[in-house]
């Protein structure tokens, strides 16, 4: 299929297009450079626009004939969103809405939809099932979780069929290391660590050393990024038959912030700082998911569930940009 890839440019975005490209796909980069970086798509047709911009957006379905899209295009940070809420709906959900205008404009009707475990809030029992409440305790995931409700009106209309992904935590490097997380400014607890152990951060913090956990430290479930984006050509897949599906993706099993560490001390060879410093507001103890339901009804597997392997490829891209992507 021709699927425009929204946020292409971006650290999952990017990857996708790789696997979509590797499997006969044709994709298409829909991106406005101020999140992704445009060296990580190669020489994939890429059009630089934004998802504000509703004629472009037409203009590109209709240019390219998409069959599909994929929607990779939000911001992401849970602490931003509190700061600057308007600025999260404004980006997250008005410009979702000109995506799925434009989608009806041309006839459109497949969407497969980055979502995040962020739905759920702080949930009451773990793991945490699709049927857990949806109960968002910041913009960031009320957004999303917005966005999910207006997928589900707009499908029963007839006119979309989305597939939506409620991510835990995705990291590592796809596309045999190759592709790798490269946020400005980063927040992500592996990347942060490699850059502590690579002596570009004087330390990495814990926050948090009492929780009711094992080593006090939370604990969450991180997912290899190959295997996400696997998931996401299921769902492409699914949608020839499916109008609407929502998953969890992760690995269902989680790892405290003191084993993500001591992984990266033991994957590098290296030793660094590590400062112990208070709770953060809203952090729960345990975050780990249950993907029963799309490996039972899409037959998706884990084929990279080891903590050592995600950093390990996380790593060895990082090694070879110490400075991340050239642009």
């Amino acid at each position: 299929m021709r699927v425009l890839v929204c946020g292409g440019a971006g650290y999952i975005g990017s990857n996708m297009t790789a696997v979509l490209a590797a499997k006969g796909h044709e994709p298409i980069v829909f991106d406005n450079l101020s999140k992704g970086h445009k060296s990580a798509i190669g020489d994939t047709e890429f059009v630089k626009g934004d998802l504000a911009d509703s004629r472009l957006l037409v203009e590109t379905l209709e240019k390219y004939s998409i069959e599909a899209v994929m929607h990779f295009a939000a911001f992401i940070e849970v602490g931003e969103s509190v700061q600057t809420p308007l600025r999260y709906y404004r980006n997250n959900l008005c410009c979702t809405e000109n995506l799925l205008s434009a989608m009806e404009t041309v006839g459109v009707e497949k969407l497969v939809f980055s979502s995040t475990a962020a739905v759920y809030g702080i949930p009451k029992n773990v793991p945490i099932t699709e049927n857990s409440p949806t109960e968002p305790i910041n913009p960031y995931g009320q957004t999303k979780l917005a966005v999910e409700r207006m997928c589900h009106y707009q499908s029963r209309t007839g006119k979309l069929a989305f597939a939506s992904l409620r991510y835990f935590n995705t990291c590592g490097a796809g596309n045999n290391a190759t592709i790798g997380e490269d946020h400005r400014p980063e927040s992500h607890l592996i990347p942060l660590t490699i850059q502590a152990a690579m002596g570009k951060r004087s330390d990495i913090k814990i926050y948090g050393t009492d929780y009711d956990t094992p080593d006090g430290t939370c604990i969450r479930d991180y997912i290899h990024i190959d295997d996400l984006c696997r998931a996401h050509l299921l769902a492409l897949n699914k949608l020839q038959t499916e109008r609407e599906m929502i998953y969890n993706l992760g690995n269902g099993k989680g790892y405290s912030v003191r084993e993500v560490i001591e992984t990266v001390r033991k994957v590098m060879g290296k030793n660094f700082t590590v400062v112990e410093a208070e709770r953060r507001p809203g952090d729960s103890p345990i975050l780990t998911s249950d993907a029963t339901k799309i490996r039972k009804e899409l037959g998706w597997k884990i084929e990279k569930p080891q903590l050592e392997e995600m950093v390990s490829t996380a790593w060895e891209w990082h090694s070879k940009h110490p400075d991340g992507y050239p642009d």
